[in-house]
């Protein structure tokens, strides 16, 4: 009997109940705003235009040149770091020209304004240059350095 219970409960709320259809926000709006009817009309152009041109899409700090003697450096690890402006743009990393994936060899580190590329247990194959590509809307600014790994 205690099986039964819950599926004739579920059975009385399908009874068809006559409730007042609730008006979505935009057949409330559609009822308020009717085509013609006056009011202000919106200004031509929105006031805020040109807002996005007051930051400057720039390196606060750019990449600098990394030195390592092939003895110590197999096996530690370099990072590549730069300061951008604004937080917002978008930042991708090369290496000699071609786009670095993030994987264990190479790791992402955004944070806030600031921007790393950690390349891990560092090989004399890593030797290379390297750039950040710093994106906004349809702006672009790079920021290159070069990871040197000194044969012994």
């Amino acid at each position: 009997a205690e099986a039964k219970a819950p599926k004739e409960e579920a059975a009385k709320g399908i009874s068809p109940v006559k409730a007042k259809k609730t008006p979505s926000p935009a057949d409330a709006e559609r009822r308020k705003l009717r085509p013609g009817s006056g009011g202000e009309k919106p200004p031509e152009e929105p006031p805020f235009t040109y807002q996005l041109k007051a930051v400057p899409l720039k390196f606060v700090k750019e990449m600098k040149d990394i030195v390592l003697k092939e003895a110590e450096s197999v096996g530690s690890s370099a990072i590549f770091e730069v300061l951008i402006s604004p937080s917002t743009a978008i930042t991708s990393w090369m290496k000699d020209g071609s786009n670095i994936r993030e994987s264990p060899k190479h790791k992402f580190i955004a944070d806030g304004k600031d921007r790393k590329l950690h390349i891990i247990d560092v090989q004399l194959s890593d030797a290379g240059e390297y750039t950040c590509v710093l994106r906004l809307g349809n702006k672009e600014k790079t920021s290159t350095a070069k990871l040197i790994v000194e044969g012994i």
